[in-house]
C-alpha cells in the first residue's frame, strides 16, 4: 500500500479524539452518506463472522456512536451484551442518545476508555469488535495485547478496516473520489477541515499484512483478512489460542 498517499499523520490518542468530537454530530449520518449505505452490510458481515449463540458478552472497541454494537444485539442469532469503549467523549454521548432511542440501554452499554488500556478484566469477554477504528490507534501492538488479555480462550475477534483496492481500473477511481470528492465532501457536511482529509492518509499508511502479523505474534490463531469490494475494505478475523 504504500507509496500511494501520503504517511499517516499524528495518531496521538488526543489529537484523534479531538477531531472525532469535532465531527460527531455528522458522523453517522456521512458514513451511510459516502459510502452509499454499503457500510451497512460490512457491519452485519462482520457480525455474522463471530457466530454468535445468543449467549456471547461482545466488546467494541474504538465504538463511535454504537453502530456496530448495535447490529450485535440486533443480529440473529444476538449477543446477549455488548460494551463498547471509545475515548471521544462526543461520540459516546451521541451513541447514548441513539441506545435509548432504540430503546437498547438494557442491551448495550458505551463508555470511555482507550483501545490500548482496555477497561475490562482478563478473559471476561466472548469476542471483540472494531469497525473502522484500529488503524487510528496509535500503539496498535498494546491494543492487540489488550484484546487477548480481555478475551476468554478460544474468543473471537472481528475488525473492519479499510485498505486499497488492487485492481488497476478499480484503484484509479477509488483513489481519485478518496483523494479529491470524499475530503471536498466531508468537509462540507461535516465543517471539519482535516478529519476527511486524515481519511484517505491513514489508509494508505495502514498495511494489512504487517497488521495480520501483529495479530499473529500477539496471541491470535486463524487469522484471515477478507476482501470485499476489490479490497477497500477488509475484514480480520481470528481468534484467540486455546
Amino acid at each position: 500500500m504504500t507509496g500511494d498517499v501520503k504517511p499517516a499523520p499524528d495518531r496521538s490518542a488526543a489529537r484523534i479524539s479531538a477531531m472525532f468530537d469535532e465531527i460527531a454530530p455528522r458522523y453517522d449520518f456521512l458514513n451511510h452518506f459516502l459510502s452509499a449505505g454499503i457500510d451497512r452490510r460490512w457491519r452485519k458481515r462482520a457480525i455474522r463472522s463471530l457466530r454468535l449463540t445468543g449467549r456471547e458478552v461482545v466488546l467494541d472497541l474504538c465504538c463511535g456512536t454504537g453502530d456496530l454494537a448495535i447490529e450485535a444485539v440486533r443480529s440473529t442469532p444476538r449477543a446477549a451484551r455488548v460494551v463498547g469503549v471509545d475515548f471521544s467523549p462526543v461520540m459516546v454521548a451521541f451513541g447514548h442518545t441513539k441506545l435509548r432511542r432504540r430503546h437498547l440501554t438494557r442491551d448495550v452499554a458505551l463508555v470511555l476508555g482507550d483501545a490500548s488500556r482496555i477497561p475490562a478484566a482478563d478473559r471476561t469477554v466472548d469476542a471483540v469488535t472494531i469497525g473502522f477504528g484500529i488503524r487510528n490507534v496509535d500503539d496498535r501492538a498494546a491494543a492487540c495485547r489488550e484484546m487477548v488479555r480481555v478475551l476468554k480462550p478460544g474468543g473471537r475477534l472481528a475488525i473492519l478496516d479499510f485498505g486499497l483496492p488492487t485492481a488497476a481500473l478499480f484503484r484509479r477511481f477509488y483513489l481519485s473520489y478518496f483523494r479529491h470528492v470524499l475530503p471536498w465532501l466531508g468537509r462540507w457536511i461535516s465543517g471539519s477541515r482535516t478529519a476527511y482529509t486524515y481519511l484517505p492518509e491513514s489508509v494508505g499508511a495502514f498495511e494489512s499484512d504487517e497488521f495480520m502479523e501483529l495479530l499473529r505474534s500477539s496471541g491470535f490463531v486463524e487469522v484471515a483478512a477478507d476482501s470485499i469490494m476489490f479490497g477497500s475494505v477488509f475484514l480480520y478475523t481470528a481468534r484467540r489460542a486455546s
